[in-house]
């Protein structure tokens, strides 16, 4: 009898689980979630069709020439890219000098002091479009503000104009990750005597420097691949950085540009090969990003 109970228990949990999974909340979750995967899907095509076509064209000129030599005459073979690669390392160590202590010093100041005054309002506001400025205007800037003053190309005009791109990144992660740190930490260094200078850099800034790093790999990824604003700036050059910030240099972004319309075959393989060289670099600078932010993650 027991059996007998127990089996029509199981056959009415049976046809109760059937109407669970053919009611319509039911079939409208299962067919959006596969609708969510679908498109998901279809957005990460265009990325990996791109990786694809550039390890197809580019992984065969991959080679220790490529990254030690300059790039070929007009239709001669060979040659490499290390000039471009060293000149954007360089243009981003100018642009992360510039960035990086304003975009800091300014998401301490409103996170910190500034609260939610008027001055801090129209900060925040204002680095929220820059985020979204075209980045050919962040040229334009460089190129009145540095170029036409002294009167040349140089990559000191370059960094500048990738820096003002950097600054808004950097500025609002560092902003949310310092608000992101622990009241308690701070209060229990004001209980101990330490004034708010003291907290801000012994406590809160050491605490909140996982998601400041990932906010400034974040924008050095974006300075990384740009383009406009060097061609109103640094311009370019065929030879290796001689550590003159006041003249013309090669960068990957430019050389890709130049040379991916270039009627010569070797020209444009080359173009082909320092396509995926920086689109690894960014790639690798993003998942760095977001290995720190899991292995330290937000309290």
């Amino acid at each position: 009898m027991a059996t007998g109970l127990m089996e029509g228990v199981g056959s009415e949990q049976a046809q109760r689980l059937r109407y669970t999974l053919m009611h319509r909340r039911t079939l409208k979750d299962a067919l959006l979630t596969w609708l969510a995967i679908g498109l998901a899907v279809l957005a990460m095509l265009p990325l990996f069709s791109v990786l694809i076509m550039l390890i197809a064209r580019g992984a065969p000129l991959l080679s220790i020439e490529l990254f030690t030599e300059l790039p070929p005459a007009a239709g001669m073979p060979g040659g490499g890219i290390g000039n471009a690669i060293v000149g954007t390392l360089v243009l981003v160590a100018i642009a992360s000098a510039i960035a990086i202590p304003l975009g800091l010093l300014a998401a301490i100041y409103l996170a910190e002091f500034g609260g939610n005054s008027r001055f801090a309002t129209v900060v925040r506001f204002s680095a929220k479009i820059l985020t979204g400025l075209p980045s050919i205007l962040a040229g334009v800037f460089a190129y009145a503000v540095v170029v036409a003053t002294m009167g040349s190309f140089s990559a000191l005009a370059g960094g500048v104009a990738t820096g003002v791109l950097m600054v808004p990144v950097v500025m609002l992660t560092s902003e949310e990750a310092i608000k992101m740190v622990p009241s308690r930490m701070k209060m229990a260094a004001f209980g101990m005597g330490s004034n708010h200078t003291q907290v801000v850099w012994n406590i809160v800034v050491p605490a909140a420097m996982p998601g400041i790093v990932t906010g400034v790999m974040l924008a050095l990824a974006r300075a990384m691949g740009e383009t406009a604003p060097l061609l109103f700036t640094a311009l370019f050059s065929n030879y290796w950085f001689e550590g003159h910030l006041g003249e013309p240099i090669a960068s990957l972004a430019v050389l890709i540009y130049n040379y991916s319309g270039n009627p010569f075959e070797e020209l444009v393989k080359l173009a082909w090969a320092a396509s995926l060289v920086l689109v690894v670099l960014v790639l690798l600078t993003n998942l760095l990003a977001q290995r720190l932010t899991k292995r330290h993650p937000e309290h």
